[in-house]
């Protein structure tokens, strides 16, 4: 995705250079280096790899799967959704890599809008990646606390309930907002743990269970066979709606799984070389967990002894079930283990990328009390006060499990929302204002183009799917509030935008020019960089 002409015309940030040339791109962007930049390419894929984590995202939604469409959507609609999902991740690398800043996508907005609107579009923009950040935590950690809890009822008298599943949430939370306050400095290494978990963890479990499951279900069944259990009473919407129907619903595990890789994006302000090694990072972790998500659902599926027993498991889990009636209860625990340890590790870094987005987001002034939440930590250069509001917000907007069937589905839809729009806004900025867009070292060629309008399309088809009702009837305990979650994002940044924000939010805050880093102007090849980033900055 590189050529020698871009190398040598982003010379500075195309090579992996000194910590000065990150810098004097940072400077350029109108940013001083606040966070330790100390990530390499396989750290920023690692974190947006653990984020993805397949091996959390298909064990949590493995009950919504086989109830909406069943292992027929469950297999092909991922296949579908991985491709579509490419494409996304491929046109947000290439803006990432023009403006490689810890804002990610409401960084990008204001970057690539004219300059009459850039800040109503990067205020838009930022609040449905917040929403999107703080939902996707939501769900990996709240889905690692149910893990948890299924885990304490083997081989127990132990009853989980709404109550003790919400007080494991919160230390789960807790624990890990303590890890990216304390151990920052570890971070990169807990990364390193967490990539190599997440590959042979779910190695493991795909073979433990297809080795010792005494039965296995024939491809035929696996491949074709489609289920409609939405309807709570047999009225599901295959039969009121349409089977079609029942299928647009059902590819949310897909999509909710392959959906966080943002986070390479924002911790670009951390990272090595970062115009190159943040795109870069984005493409590889969809790739990887791609491949490697659709064989744990292949390996879970055939695994499967009984398929009522599993859908309508104790355990609550059918994954758990899986585990259970293949490898016994000793080696389910272990099992148990992988799953909950990637899970912990996915809410872990989640935290991390969440943080950071907010902490952008504050020192541009876009979150009510910016001048606290923009604070960096000096001794541990990590922005400690984000860190803890996106655990406060994360564990808010998990309450309503609580009186809820179907929170936790409302949840990833959230997430998957929040996220996607705010991916997809500043890809339609780039298409609109196509002229105006200065490439960094990773760009699509001739496909920039066409790929990115099929991203902006799949985003809007995505956008809708996930609002509509998941199970028939709809009841207040069956409701899909993903539509109540986005709404209240959507009027609030909308009408506090008219209100007062449009009064005195401009977008990104130019911290610095050039030379209050110290970068040498006068140098031939700083001053030809700076020149052509002003050249764009102007033509914007």
């Amino acid at each position: 995705m590189t050529d020698a002409s871009s190398v040598e015309k982003h010379g500075a940030h195309a090579t992996a250079g000194p910590a000065a040339d990150d810098e004097m791109e940072l400077a350029r962007m109108g940013y001083k280096q606040e966070l330790k930049r100390d990530l390499s390419l396989m750290q920023n894929f690692g974190v947006s790899f653990s984020i993805i984590s397949v091996i959390t995202g298909i064990p949590s939604l493995f009950l919504f799967g086989l109830n909406t469409g069943g292992p027929a959507v469950m297999v092909w609609g991922w296949i579908v959704v991985a491709f579509f999902t490419t494409l996304v991740g491929l046109a947000m690398a290439e803006v990432c890599s023009a403006h490689p800043t810890s804002g990610g996508p409401y960084f990008w907005a204001a970057m690539l809008s004219k300059s009459e609107n850039a800040a109503f579009a990067s205020w838009v923009t930022g609040w449905f990646n917040l929403l999107g950040q703080v939902a996707v935590t939501t769900g990996i950690s709240f889905g690692c606390a149910n893990f948890i809890s299924t885990l304490a009822t083997f081989d127990t008298g132990f009853v989980p309930t709404a109550n003790t599943t919400i007080g494991i949430y919160a230390a789960v939370l807790v624990t890990q907002g303590l890890i990216n306050t304390f151990g920052v400095h570890l971070l990169k290494y807990i990364n390193n743990v967490s990539v190599w978990w997440h590959a042979v963890g779910t190695t493991a479990v795909v073979i433990a269970c297809l080795a010792a499951a005494p039965e296995h279900q024939s491809a035929e069944w696996v491949f074709t066979q489609f289920i409609d259990n939405t309807g709570l009473d047999g009225d599901g919407w295959g039969t009121r709606a349409s089977h079609a129907y029942v299928v647009v619903i059902g590819v949310l595990m897909a999509q909710y799984t392959l959906t966080g890789f943002d986070a390479s994006a924002h911790m670009t302000e951390e990272t090595h070389n970062a115009a190159l090694m943040g795109p870069i990072g984005i493409v590889m972790a969809i790739g990887v967990s791609a491949v490697l998500g659709w064989f744990l659902i292949l390996g879970l599926l055939f695994s499967i002894q009984n398929l009522d027993g599993t859908v309508n498991s104790e355990t609550t889990q059918p994954v758990a079930q899986i585990f259970l009636d293949t490898v016994g209860s000793k080696g389910a625990i272990v099992l148990m283990v992988i799953v909950i340890g990637a899970m912990f590790f996915c809410g872990t870094f989640s935290i991390t990328s969440n943080s950071r987005m907010m902490y952008a987001f504050a020192r541009d002034g876009g979150i009510p009390g910016a001048k606290f939440f923009h604070k960096v930590d000096t001794k541990r250069k990590s922005p400690v006060r984000t860190v803890w509001l996106a655990c406060t917000l994360s564990f808010i907007l998990g309450l309503p499990s609580l009186g809820s069937t179907v929170a936790f589905s409302a949840a990833t839809s959230i997430a998957t929302l929040g996220l996607y729009i705010s991916y997809g806004i500043p890809i339609a900025l780039r298409v609109v204002y196509r002229d105006r867009f200065v490439r960094g070292p990773f760009h699509l060629g001739r496909f920039s183009y066409p790929v990115a309008i099929v991203a902006c399309v799949w985003i809007l088809f995505i956008s809708v799917a996930f609002i509509l009702p998941q199970a028939n009837p709809v009841t207040d305990q069956t409701l899909n509030y993903s539509i109540v979650a986005v709404g209240i994002i959507l009027v609030y940044a909308l009408g506090f935008w008219l209100l007062s924000a449009r009064k005195w939010f401009t977008g990104p805050v130019k911290q610095i020019a050039a030379e209050g880093m110290g970068i040498d102007v006068m140098d031939p090849a700083n001053a030809a960089r700076l020149e052509e980033e002003a050249e764009g900055e102007k033509a914007r």
